[in-house]
């Protein structure tokens, strides 16, 4: 039997799909704008553009990847942020499994003591004395090292872990299965999900993270990508010249804008992003989901 709606039911059906589709639009069409306009023929663009774009032109990111540091700075950001999201996940997975297990030591002190890191923060002067105290300064340890245990990382993990059945972990300890045995073979292949949910945060941080790499790394060879763009965003009419310089046609110099140039660096820096959510957005619900049941 069918379900019989009112009038005012379908109204505010209605209302909700068409809220629900302008908030839609309202968060996909602005980075839309930006990709339209980056391909666009910029002197064209520069007139003004709505839905389509004006010509198509590739000249400024031809002219971005033709510079020297941007091949480089790509590298360090990619080596950054797998390496540093490996290091987070397995840190903070196996940290958070240890303040789960019920037989650990003065586990809430622990526990505690790391949540109340969230809360008091020293500032950044005695962070940049810290980071340097400890030789991190020009080292690209400090991309990893710093963020390899993360409370909030914790704080999911632990939540998300709790809640795994206690029994197989007993039965694996009765056939002689050791902590580092039980944490590899069993916990961490059952928390996929909230691990793919703590990796996306992590190489979504790592990647767009810069004010290390500003306040501690001068060598040109440790800069990543997002530190490199930064100065060149900062720098947009300096930098139309060096990209026009670094292409062989004449009629460029003059197609080449500050503005194409700040949305073609704006499409660089967040498209590899893009492309890794799909493959994790699956596990990452589902991870955020179960692991905030309990609190």
């Amino acid at each position: 039997m069918k379900k019989k709606y009112s009038i005012s039911g379908r109204l505010a059906d209605i209302l909700i799909v068409l809220f629900c589709t302008l908030l839609m639009i309202a968060c996909i069409y602005p980075f839309y704008y930006i990709i339209i306009y980056s391909i666009s023929v910029p002197s064209e663009a520069s007139k003004g553009l709505f839905l389509l774009p004006k010509g198509f032109n590739l000249d400024t990111y031809k002219g971005i990847l033709k510079l020297n540091d941007i091949p480089g700075a790509y590298m360090i950001s990619i080596c950054r942020s797998v390496l540093g999201t490996v290091i987070t996940v397995i840190c903070s997975s196996f940290f958070a499994y240890l303040v789960a297990n019920p037989n650990m030591y003065l586990r809430a002190v622990v526990y505690r003591i790391v949540i109340l890191t969230m809360y008091i923060n020293a500032g950044l002067i005695p962070w940049y004395m810290t980071m340097k105290a400890y030789g991190l300064q020009n080292n690209f340890l400090l991309y990893i090292i710093p963020g390899a245990v993360s409370a909030y990382y914790v704080i999911l993990l632990k939540t998300y872990m709790e809640q795994l059945p206690r029994e197989l972990e007993e039965s694996a300890k009765i056939d002689g299965a050791g902590l580092f045995i039980v944490y590899r073979k069993i916990i961490f292949p059952l928390s996929k999900p909230i691990v793919a949910t703590v990796a996306v945060y992590s190489v979504v941080g790592h990647w767009n993270a810069w004010t290390d790499n500003y306040f501690l790394v001068s060598n040109a060879k440790l800069q990543t990508l997002q530190m490199v763009l930064y100065n060149y965003l900062n720098q947009a009419n300096r930098f139309q010249n060096m990209t026009s310089k670094s292409i062989d046609a004449s009629a460029v110099r003059s197609s080449i804008t500050p503005t194409s140039v700040k949305m073609c660096i704006t499409v660089l820096v967040v498209l590899p992003i893009m492309f890794v959510y799909p493959f994790l957005q699956r596990y990452f619900v589902k991870g955020i989901m179960m692991g905030a049941v309990k609190g």
